[in-house]
Formats: C-alpha cells, structure tokens, sequence
C-alpha cells in the first residue's frame, strides 16, 4: 500500500481532470477495485465533442440482481452493438482532428474485441493513453475496500459526470469549438486526437 498520495477510482476513457491529477499524485497510485459499482458515473461513459455539441458515450453493463455488484465483478453488456457506436462517434468526431489517424490503430481494438469485465476494458484503455501521453505510473489495485484513507486523498466520488468541474483549464484547439466554443474535462481521447504528444504540456 501506498503511504502518500491519492486513491483514483478505475473510469471509462477518463476526463482530462483525472489525468492532471495522476500527474499530480505520480508516481504512486492506488485505484480502487473493491468498491460497489456507483451508477452513472465516469466509470462507464465519458464524454466527447460532436458536431452539436456535447456528446456522452455510455458502456452497458449487465444488469445486476439487487445485490451490490462490486466494481470489478461488473460485466458489459453486449446486447446491442455499443462498441461499433462508440467507433463510429469517435471517427465523426475527431476524424478531421489533428492526431485521430496517428492513434486510430491503437484504440480501434477496443471497438473490436470483447472483454468481459468493465474495470478490465477500462484498465487496458488507462495503460494504453498513460503510454501515449508517456505518463509513467506505479499503480497498486485495493485488494479490499476501505471507507477511508487517513494518510490518502481520496478521489473515488470526487470527479462528477453530472456535474461541471470547478477545475481551471488550459485551453487547446478543439475541432468543433467554432461551434460551441472550447468545452472543458471532456475524454482525454479529445485531448489526444487534437494535440498529439504535446497532451501531457496540457495537465
């Protein structure tokens, strides 16, 4: 266990504002895997820029019995084709961007293959943009849950989907903000797609 630093909850496509915070708390992170699983929340919809403004893309996840599901017990739901959604939103959106062809190989797997498990995607989609943003981390999983960490700050029911965050941003270029202007915390995946290797000059 970590003696300093912040505990992260395991989200979809995270919002630029967990990744600054990552750089903050770097290099040892703890992410949570015990918890029960909190219903709409960025743990399965992340949000992204479309031609009308903004859009949310959400994960289906099976429905659970009315017992708590823990996080990592979760399991997606296949029963439409979200993933083929999800691509397609993503190719409308940031098709025209400055960096989608450059990383379009990259995250097109995720669209393609299945995985069973929520936090599993999701860990594999986190590893993959801290390499790309060449972000190094030590990252440690819970192996149960704690209501609190005394020595820790806790993040896990602190980034809200519902909610816009009080965080200050730097502005980038965003390929519709002609439209709605430059909206702030979207996906990290709009951070990317627009400004390539210069993403981490931007947490």
């Amino acid at each position: 266990m970590i003696e300093k630093g912040a505990v992260f909850p395991m989200f979809y496509l995270p919002p630029v504002e967990y990744f600054t915070k990552l750089k903050y708390y770097k290099p040892d992170i703890l992410i949570e895997k015990e918890e029960f699983f909190p219903k709409q929340t960025y743990r399965n919809r992340a949000n992204i820029y479309s031609p009308d403004g903004l859009l949310t893309i959400v994960v289906p996840v099976v429905k659970g019995s009315k017992v708590h599901t823990l996080s990592k017990d979760v399991k997606i739901s296949y029963d439409f084709r979200w993933q083929r959604l999800h691509w397609m939103s993503l190719q409308s959106c940031y098709r025209r961007s400055a960096y989608f062809e450059y990383y379009e190989d990259d995250f097109v797997r995720f669209y393609e293959n299945r995985y069973t498990y929520l936090f599993d995607y999701n860990e594999e989609l986190l590893n993959l943009a801290l390499k790309l943003i060449k972000l190094p981390l030590n990252i440690i999983y819970t192996n149960s849950y704690e209501k609190e960490y005394p020595e820790l700050i806790d993040l896990r029911n602190t980034m809200s989907a519902k909610k816009e965050t009080v965080m200050q941003q730097k502005p980038y270029f965003q390929v519709f903000e002609e439209r709605k202007g430059f909206l702030k915390n979207l996906s990290i995946v709009d951070l990317l797609f627009n400004q390539g290797p210069q993403t981490i000059n931007f947490l």
